[in-house]
């Protein structure tokens, strides 16, 4: 069975950094992309960042700020997320796919972790 679980989430100032944190079980990265999304309250789910073994890809929105990494020996994906604004207060969740590397919320991923709160306020 394919799981996700994500941690790494906290309270930070603005301009501030986390690391968040998908651990994977049940399956190996090896052969699959992981996705971060993150859903704001009323707002959709948006896509973040993705890597897969043929590199990776950022929402406008993030680049320059947030970068995605892997440890395939680990089963784990890492989101370092610096020069935190409060616009990026959301619940950020991970995906696995095994196909491309996507940030399109909308496509099918084969799992979906239950997600951790990053909120970032003075």
């Amino acid at each position: 069975q394919l799981q996700l679980v994500e941690s790494g989430g906290g309270l930070v100032q603005p301009g501030g950094s986390l690391r968040l944190s998908c651990v994977a079980s049940g399956f190996t990265l090896d052969y699959y992309a992981i996705g971060w999304f993150r859903q704001a309250p009323g707002k959709e789910r948006e896509g973040v960042s993705c890597i897969s073994t043929s590199g990776g890809k950022y929402a406008d929105s993030v680049k320059g700020r947030f970068t995605i990494s892997r440890d395939n020996a680990k089963n784990t994906v890492y989101l370092q997320m610096n020069s935190l604004k409060p616009e990026d207060t959301a619940v950020y969740y991970c995906a696995a796919v095994r196909a491309m590397c996507s940030i399109d919320p909308n496509l099918h991923f084969d799992s979906w972790g239950q997600g951790t709160q990053v909120t970032v306020s003075s």
